[in-house]
């Protein structure tokens, strides 16, 4: 029996609390699959260059290994976020994969 692809799901969490359990297209970004899905949080004022961190996100500790760390590129815009920790990332800079099914990430209170 052949498998077909999967189709990743991604929960988004805005800071109240209300979720967005959307479907993801594999290749895709988190930051173009939540403004596809009207998700709202994400501004993406750069258009997913990775320079504005209008689509900061914080990806739930238990995705944090699949997701790998960010580049320093990345690591320097996170700098003009509102709120980063160790959780933060750009929704631009991560692309949907299989092993990302179900991935879980919150939103900050707002975007800068």
């Amino acid at each position: 029996m052949k498998r077909g692809r999967i189709v990743p799901k991604v929960v988004y969490i805005e800071h109240g609390g209300v979720q967005h359990a959307v479907d993801g297209s594999l290749g895709h970004t988190l930051m173009e699959t939540a403004i596809l899905n009207d998700v709202p949080g994400i501004l993406a004022a750069c258009g997913g260059d990775g320079g504005c961190a209008t689509c900061h996100i914080y990806v739930e500790e238990a995705w944090a290994a699949h997701i790998g760390a960010p580049s320093a590129r990345e690591r320097n815009t996170l700098r003009f976020a509102f709120k980063p920790d160790a959780r933060s990332r750009l929704a631009c800079q991560i692309a949907l994969t299989e092993e990302l099914d179900g991935l879980v990430v919150r939103l900050p209170s707002r975007q800068y």
